[in-house]
């Protein structure tokens, strides 16, 4: 039997596609690549339609058995010239379509010997494969300083030396500890090999030189650790949309802190994990195993249900890439940054990852923005994710919603990828957009820019399907907490729900209202609820387009008034000559200037002012003149006695 075998696996330059090719014939003698000649045919076509399809296709695994037994002892596969005839033949196929051919691995394996190709389209003209991973880990995991390891090529000295090139605040290097959302790339070319390459002067990486010299980009999301940070983790989670998550784990402390709060959020929002155990070079044999040991049984967890596979060698590398994109598999690997232990395996793990969504660019254009810039000479610029379509130099876009939930036509100027300008971003592509004629106060994170086709309506309330992961007691109607979805960061209400209350583990259907602005909402749309120690995760699963413009559950502005008369009020001041409303009273029915509706005046917020002073120097230096309040002949409300009761228990008379 001669066979002919191509599996495509997570091994892609871009969009992943699947294709199988069999072909299976007789041996004859004299026609020893007939049946091989069909398998061409038809991976010929394959490749010209992808090529013609998209800039860069999707690479291929191609898998070429040579001598092989089966069980009942009958030879199948490629004789030794055949396999080396049938490479030739890819090879000159990949010229054409100008891809690469790379030999992956060669194993023995039945008697005879297999061997594993990937096919590669080479860098394109400023077009590139882009994969997203978030880092997280519990604080002191050791993520920011794999992270300098990996994109500078510099190993680390055991004091934090590869870490202080990656932050971007004084308080981040004097403490160590990331508290914002940091962005680093790792660039791969044709040929598997990283093209990172740092100045010689002052180690600092050129974005552009590594885009244009590679076919795939790795774009890192490092989130904070600590649990002061966690807001600022579930926004880089939600709001970067990231492919894949790389959960670190210090094999010296094992899994403590928030570890299981990143691990549960991921599982969540069903972004695919792996594991990176950290500092083995330090940590004792049987510490290591330990954490081990822990880690497999916590992913083999009822709440995980992951196969933890442990990755020795570049065989287990290939096998976990291939079955990735599952979401069951959850490869660990075991690094060293001082070392360089295992660092070549796991490169080779993200240089075969490939993104898990594909798009297409005759949908309508949309653009999730997350950060917003004002550069000087060139304007307002915003950064983000394009969610879907394809978006071109010049394009005139829908912007928005603001406070009043409405969309302002805006054009883009100029578009930048990983400070590379380009002329165009397709889904699934982060970039910057420089916008004509608009400041930077107009824009927020949490606004999309869509095109007109989709006629863009804003939501101030929506319904969700969630599940309330932790909360210590229980969550009931006009329960307010911070919704989390995409970009969108804002307090929510809950207005009602399909159950009385919800403690931990329950599942319902809750109508939720924003408090300050609406937002741009997709149903079916991941969600993450969040206050304090409360965490629940959900589903969109309706809009509600509502008509006011303002939430239902604002606080209305309490009005400061002044008094111009010294004692307490009287029976004659606080009405008029026949009883009705005092001089200078508000009209009845204006609330917003009511202290409250059925209370006492006394019993009002009033903020104790300080008491006069007759000049002289405050304690920096600065002379003062004492505060005079003038009356109001308006409105003169009467001067109000409040009591209260110092620290030593005795009263003191304080005018308000």
């Amino acid at each position: 039997m001669l066979c002919l075998m191509g599996r495509s696996v997570a091994l892609s330059c871009f969009n992943l596609v699947c294709a199988q090719v069999f072909s299976q014939v007789e041996r004859t003698p004299g026609v020893p690549l007939q049946c091989w000649g069909h398998g061409v045919v038809a991976f010929v076509r394959w490749g010209s339609w992808l090529a013609g399809w998209h800039a860069g296709w999707s690479g291929l695994s191609l898998l070429l058995m040579s001598g092989l037994l089966s069980p009942d002892g009958t030879e199948y596969g490629l004789s030794e010239a055949d396999m080396e005839a049938s490479y030739a033949t890819v090879k000159s196929m990949a010229e054409q379509i100008e891809a690469d051919v790379i030999l992956l691995r060669e194993r023995q394996e039945a008697g005879g010997r297999v061997r594993d190709y990937l096919v590669r389209k080479r860098v394109g003209d400023n077009d590139f494969l882009e994969v997203r991973v978030a880092v997280v880990g519990n604080v002191d995991a050791g993520k920011s300083t794999l992270l300098g390891v990996l994109t500078h090529g510099e190993l680390d000295n055991g004091r934090g030396f590869a870490r202080q090139k990656l932050f971007r605040h004084k308080h981040e290097i004097e403490s160590g500890r990331t508290s914002s959302v940091g962005n680093d790339i790792l660039g791969f070319d044709s040929e598997g090999n990283v093209v990172n390459k740092p100045d010689s002067h002052g180690g600092s990486l050129e974005w552009t030189k590594i885009c244009e010299k590679s076919t795939k980009v790795i774009t890192f999301i490092d989130l904070a650790g600590h649990e002061k940070y966690l807001k600022t983790t579930v926004f880089g989670m939600t709001g970067h949309l990231p492919d894949f998550c790389m959960l670190m784990v210090g094999s010296n402390a094992g899994i403590v802190g928030m570890t299981k709060e990143h691990l549960g959020l991921a599982l969540a929002l069903n972004v695919p994990v792996f594991v990176v155990v950290t500092k083995i070079d330090m940590c004792p044999a049987n510490i290591l195993q330990e954490t081990l040991k822990l880690l497999q049984r916590l992913l083999k967890s009822p709440g995980c249900r992951k196969i933890p596979v442990l990755v020795q060698s570049k065989d287990d590398v290939i096998v976990t890439a291939s079955n990735f994109s599952s979401e069951r598999m959850c490869p660990i690997f075991q690094i060293s940054n001082v070392t360089g232990e295992n660092l070549d395996l796991l490169k080779m793990f993200l240089n075969l990852l490939s993104p898990r969504t594909s798009y297409r660019e005759e949908e309508p254009a949309e653009f999730q923005i997350d950060d917003t810039y004002s550069v000087p000479g060139v304007g307002t610029v915003v950064s983000g994710t394009t969610l879907r379509g394809l978006i071109k130099l010049n394009d005139t876009l829908l912007l928005g919603p603001d406070p009043l939930g409405n969309f302002l036509s805006i054009a883009v100027k100029s578009i930048h990828r990983k400070r590379m300008p380009v002329k165009e971003v397709r889904g699934g592509q982060t970039a910057s957009f420089a916008l004509k004629k608009i400041k930077r106060s107009s824009i927020r994170k949490g606004m999309v820019m869509v095109s007109p086709r989709l006629n863009p309506q804003a939501s101030w309330e929506f319904e969700a399907e969630i599940l309330v992961l932790h909360h210590p007691t229980t969550i009931s109607p006009r329960y307010q907490a911070m919704v989390h979805c995409g970009s969108i960061r804002q307090t929510a209400t809950i207005l009602s729900m399909d159950k009385d209350c919800l403690r931990t583990g329950d599942k319902a259907t809750v109508h939720f209202r924003f408090i300050k602005t609406p937002e741009y909402l997709h149903i079916d749309q991941r969600l993450v609820f969040r206050e304090g120690r409360t965490k629940a995760v959900g589903t969109i699963t309706k809009l509600l387009q509502t008509t006011n413009n303002s939430p239902m559950n604002s606080k209305p502005q309490q009005i400061k008034m002044q008094s111009t008369k010294k004692g307490p009020l009287t029976k004659r001041d606080e009405g008029g000559p026949s009883g009705g409303p005092a001089v200078g009273a508000p009209p009845p029915g204006d609330e917003a200037s009511c202290l409250g509706a059925g209370q006492p005046a006394a019993s009002s917020s009033l903020q104790p002012q300080p008491k006069p002073s007759s000049g002289g120097r405050r304690r920096g230096g600065q002379r003062h003149k004492p505060q005079v309040q003038e009356a109001n002949s308006e409105f003169p409300w009467r001067r109000i006695t409040v009591l209260q009761a110092d620290m030593a228990g005795r009263s003191r008379n304080i005018g308000c």
